[in-house]
């Protein structure tokens, strides 16, 4: 989000990571920053830029001189943002962490020593620190000299530091992420939750023996296409709502398990805790109708500029890093039964022969291919989703859209134009009243007297996201297990507001959503 284009970037607005520091301070409290330059966080390709997959001769986590090149200049420009607000400067920040979870992920000490080495140049001169698994491997392959060694995990305080404890004896002990919850991934039965009572007991645990970084203590959002995915056996892109089961809810309400840690905290601490505040308000602005259509193969010019291509290439290869891609071509015979088939796919395809939808085809799919049949002179359109990058393990660097070979009958098929189609702007669209094909954007109205946080039900539709006066608020997919959208009041106007849905995999039934009070992130486990 800081360098969206290489060499470009951009601290502003809700990225002015300085104004947060401030805010903190202003509030009496010291911070810890973890800027990485990985650092998971669920988030799309674990916070890396799409675009340093443009280069080929690009390894990520290492001493690959082209990885340092791009978080070199990344970490300058942050620690130009951050360096005045040190608490050696009379600031609130107290220590830096250096990557992340890296003892999970490979063994490249050097590329840790010049990190920590880094950060020392470039004038930080708080303590600075790993985190990583409790394993003594995690810790032997995540741990830089010269960094204080933190530990994540969620339970079994004693268990979970036997290896910290024998490694690093004298060392202080810190639980860097308190695990509280989890995330949800689409298709999860339920949405993951945890005891209250047991987590207080772990934070209780963790206080007798040292300090510890409550993870999450206010859930979040996935706002757009940020939500990353993992990917081991299975891909499992992450859902819209990153509520994580916090002390806080994604919308900042208090919960019970918010309590049950409070009543903990108060036994650590020679002070009396402020008074709670009360949780913002909600409404519920009810249905708005969906009136306006318009086919998206009908609007790709609109959207796009096509760009001619021998055969399909991935997403990153034209340019593009997030949303769909459509790769078009023109049969030149008679089709009938023939295998459509992909070498590599990320992440999801949807065919079409002339607009109309005759399969999809999912990464996780035992075969990447579909049956078509198809006359001289028919158009064939497949549709790939990027349904966000891998944020942990070995996979992350795998590419979207049509990333390995497309055959058709065993033979490669030449001749594409393929449309890049980031949706970041859908001011161009061309809307009617009429029923579109089956990949639709559809647009409504609506009023608010006063903006105030609410959620928007989508049960009426299949797959796709929303945006709301030009803010994406991220992906619906009835697989759940999230049902609801949140919508903080910042994004509302007074007075009329515009709701785009792009749907791609077609309306269950009226074209209606609905604003509620209350969110539905499916039943807790």
């Amino acid at each position: 989000m800081h360098e969206k284009k290489q060499g470009e970037f951009d601290f502003s607005g809700n990225l002015n990571i300085g104004e947060f520091i401030e805010k903190a301070d202003e509030e009496g409290l010291m911070v810890i920053v973890r800027p990485g330059p990985y650092i998971c966080a669920e988030w799309e390709f674990g916070g890396l830029p799409w675009w340093i997959q443009t280069n080929d001769k690009m390894e990520i986590r290492c001493s690959n001189p082209h990885y340092i090149k791009c978080f070199s200049e990344y970490l300058k420009h942050l620690f130009d943002e951050v360096r005045p607000h040190l608490c050696t400067n009379g600031g609130p920040v107290i220590m830096m962490q250096c990557e992340n979870e890296y003892g999970y992920y490979g063994d490249d000490k050097d590329y840790l020593d010049f990190l920590n080495d880094f950060y020392r140049e470039q004038g930080i001169d708080v303590p600075l620190f790993t985190s990583d698994g409790t394993t003594k491997e995690n810790l032997l392959d995540g741990m830089s000299h010269g960094c204080f060694t933190t530990l994540n995990f969620g339970s079994n305080v004693e268990k979970n530091f036997i290896a910290h404890d024998e490694l690093f004896p004298d060392a202080p002990k810190m639980c860097m992420e308190m695990w509280c919850g989890w995330f949800d991934a689409w298709g999860d039965e339920k949405h993951h939750c945890t005891s209250a009572e047991k987590y207080a007991e772990v934070v209780d645990d963790m206080l007798k023996k040292g300090s510890l970084n409550m993870y999450m203590f206010i859930g979040g959002t996935n706002f757009g296409f940020t939500s990353g995915a993992n990917h081991h056996d299975k891909f499992a892109p992450d859902v819209t709502s990153y509520d994580y089961d916090a002390l806080l809810t994604e919308c900042g309400d208090v919960t019970a398990k918010y309590y049950a840690v409070r009543d903990v905290v108060k036994k650590y601490v020679a002070e009396q805790l402020p008074e709670v505040p009360q949780n913002r308000p909600k409404k519920a602005y009810g249905k708005v109708i969906l009136t306006e259509t318009a086919g998206i193969f009908d609007n790709l010019d609109r959207l796009s500029a096509p760009i001619h291509s021998d055969v399909p290439g991935c997403m990153e290869s034209y340019g593009q890093g997030y949303g769909y891609i459509a790769y078009c071509t023109r049969l030149n015979r008679d089709y009938n039964d023939a295998i459509l088939e992909f070498e590599s796919l990320g992440d999801r395809a949807q065919i079409y022969i002339n607009k109309k939808l005759i399969g999809i085809v999912y990464i996780n799919d035992e075969k990447l291919r579909i049956n078509i049949t198809a006359k001289e002179g028919d158009v064939l359109t497949v549709l790939c989703e990027n349904m966000g990058r891998t944020n942990f393990g070995s996979k992350m660097m795998r590419k979207k859209g049509i990333a390995g070979r497309c055959l058709l009958n065993g033979k490669i098929h030449f001749n594409w134009r393929v449309y890049p189609l980031p949706m970041d702007n859908l001011q161009d669209v061309c809307y009617s009243s009429k029923p579109a094909e089956p990949s639709v954007f559809y647009r409504g109205k609506f009023n608010v007297d006063i903006p105030y946080d609410t959620f928007l039900s989508t049960e009426n539709f299949t797959k796709g996201f929303v945006v709301i006066n030009g803010f994406n608020l991220g992906r619906y997919w009835d697989i759940g297990p999230q049902k609801t959208l949140y919508v903080p009041a910042s994004v509302l106007n007074r007075g009329e507001n515009e709701i785009v849905l792009f749907e791609s995999d077609g309306v269950k039934g009226n074209t209606e959503v609905m604003f509620l009070d209350k969110p539905d992130l499916g039943p807790e486990e």
